[in-house]
């Protein structure tokens, strides 16, 4: 296997097999690339775990920073057909993510990043990777290294955001309960500044127990941002001053 860097080139021409509704659609590289500045992200296969927990996560939760980089789309392409990759679509809540399905090969063929994965059942599938296509010709590609496994370094959704010079948001988690006032204010003083966040509930996403294994504290709300802990509503305000 020797993979290459395509930067400069332009996109392989073929034509998708796309299930849209309860109809077959054909669509050429065309329709996706042409006129279009477009990230597109190819990883071996839909609901596998890499592919599932962060690289098409991370790519549909960036959604809002790679539009104000200019981009157009951003297209996740795998060797599975239309109907796998629409049923992931959905499984993943990934509405900002234009499902590719690459079903015979073809694209990844022509672009020399077809491997055969048949050691694991997989039969022939997409490298892991990344690239920015302006009107139809890759501007920047970012290849997996060609080591043993599933590397995850280059093609992720962060790399690709610094290429195009856009602040990483922070990734941001609060811990609450029904009723508490304290969680309420907390989450309101993150809506004013802006903050995007994820919150979880007591009893229904996490236990006590997991609170304090993380927190070291029973109290809720508790803030998290980028790996560091913050606290309650009081220490919030005392971060955002």
């Amino acid at each position: 296997m020797s993979l290459q860097d395509q930067t400069g080139k332009k996109v392989p021409q073929v034509t998708f097999k796309v299930r849209e509704g309860h109809k077959w659609v054909e669509k050429t590289t065309d329709d996706y690339f042409k006129g279009k500045k477009v990230v597109l992200f190819g990883l071996p296969g839909a609901y596998t775990p890499t592919c599932s927990s962060t690289h098409l996560p991370r790519y549909n939760e960036f959604y809002k920073e790679f539009r104000k980089a200019g981009v157009d789309d951003i297209i996740c392409l795998s060797v599975n057909d239309s109907f796998v990759m629409n049923a992931w679509q959905e499984d993943q809540k990934a509405e900002n993510i234009t499902m590719l399905p690459d079903g015979n090969g073809a694209f990844s063929e022509k672009l020399g990043l077809l491997v055969d994965k048949s050691a694991i059942g997989f039969g022939k599938r997409s490298w892991r990777y990344s690239m920015l296509v302006n009107d139809g010709v890759i501007e920047k590609m970012f290849l997996e290294k060609e080591v043993p496994g599933d590397p995850f370094d280059e093609s992720n959704a962060e790399h690709m955001l610094k290429y195009l010079n856009v602040e990483i948001p922070k990734s941001v988690a609060i811990y609450t309960r029904p009723g508490c006032e304290f969680c309420y204010e907390a989450k309101e003083l993150l809506k004013k500044n802006h903050v995007d966040f994820e919150e979880h509930v007591l009893n229904k996403d996490f236990t006590v127990k997991t609170l304090v294994a993380i927190s070291g504290s029973t109290k809720v709300p508790q803030v998290f941002i980028n790996g560091e802990r913050i606290g309650g509503s009081d220490q919030l305000k005392k971060f955002f001053n």
